[in-house]
């Protein structure tokens, strides 16, 4: 068909269709790969554009109605119908409930309401010492060791069991010894450094075995005024309970029941001191309790000193942190009078 076309132009142009047959003329004018390759572009048939059927106006317009729309046609509430249609209606889940904090069945207040605030007398720069009341009364010390958690007698008993196979048996209790007895002449030293204005005593620790401790906590010191009680015994006359408390004192213009320890280990944190802040916040409402003093307390301190001598570790305890003690040291309490 392609041939017939091609002769059929080529004859109206030449206008003898005879010429064309003729085999000389065929063979050297018109090879036959010429003749089929010109057949073949010519014959050609364009292939029709899709695009060109588009009803170019109406897209035009449908492109501008779509890119000049600055705001999105969804909303929430069609955002909404959406997700119900394919997944369902939200499933209404409740919020997971906290545990309660466990709260004291007898519940005392830390700070005595009912208590009367003396005046100021003549000789209040000298510190009470009241000495410790030999009652039928649980001390703070003992209500604490026996009401250890499975967890913390754990420890104790690891670190005691490690300290055996160290030191062995005998070198364990002499070790146990030292630390107390160490742990006595800190106390002292520091009674006789708030008892006198001197620094007599500060200078005559500096050759025993307190003097690291005592330059450890040198720089805390300075922060400490009006002492109120050293070594003094109080007793809770509602909860009834007893213990002797170290200092209490002015730390930074804040009232405070000072506890003063000992570590061969640094312990930076509140936390490290374990059951430490629950005997300052007994003893602090032991005092608010207790007809013999004449003031009340708001606030501890624990002050961690070393016996290398580096600087100690002062832990502040503020009115809303004792609180929180406070209520804890009341269930050690009920438990401990559970318990026996």
């Amino acid at each position: 068909l392609a041939r017939m076309q091609f002769l059929q132009i080529m004859s109206g142009k030449l206008g003898s269709l005879e010429l064309l047959f003729q085999i000389p003329f065929c063979q050297k004018q018109f090879p036959y790969t010429y003749l089929s390759t010109s057949a073949c572009v010519y014959s050609k048939k364009k292939k029709g554009n899709s695009y060109e059927q588009v009803d170019q106006q109406k897209y035009k317009n449908l492109v501008h109605s779509v890119t000049s729309c600055k705001t999105s046609a969804q909303t929430p509430e069609t955002i909404l119908e959406e997700d119900n249609l394919l997944y369902g209606p939200p499933a209404k889940h409740r919020p997971p409930i906290k545990a309660r904090t466990k709260t004291p069945k007898n519940w005392v207040p830390l700070i005595n309401p009912s208590k009367r605030i003396l005046p100021v007398s003549s000789n209040s720069n000298i510190p009470m010492k009241i000495g410790l009341q030999r009652m039928k009364m649980p001390s703070v010390t003992r209500i604490l060791q026996q009401t250890l958690s499975p967890q913390q007698v754990f420890y104790l008993e690891r670190w005691k069991n490690k300290m055996i196979e160290e030191l062995g048996k005998e070198g364990f209790e002499e070790y146990t010894k030292n630390l107390f007895f160490q742990g006595e002449l800190f106390h002292s030293a520091l009674e006789s450094i708030f008892l006198s204005e001197e620094m007599a005593a500060r200078d005559q620790g500096e050759d025993d075995v307190v003097a690291g401790y005592l330059s450890s906590v040198e720089h805390v010191l300075e922060d400490i005024s009006e002492v109120k009680a050293l070594e003094s015994g109080v007793h809770h006359e509602t909860l009834q309970y007893l213990g002797l408390v170290d200092c209490v004192a002015k730390y930074r213009g804040q009232l405070c029941v000072i506890d003063w320890k000992t570590s061969e280990k640094p312990k930076p944190f509140l936390q490290n001191t374990y059951d430490n802040p629950l005997q300052v916040a007994a003893y602090i409402g032991a005092i608010n309790h207790d007809a013999n003093y004449d003031f009340q307390v708001h606030c501890g301190l624990i002050v961690v000193a070393y016996k290398n001598g580096s600087p100690a570790h002062p832990h502040f305890m503020d009115t809303d942190l004792c609180s929180q003690y406070w209520n804890k040291w009341l269930l050690r309490l009920e438990e401990y009078m559970d318990k026996n």
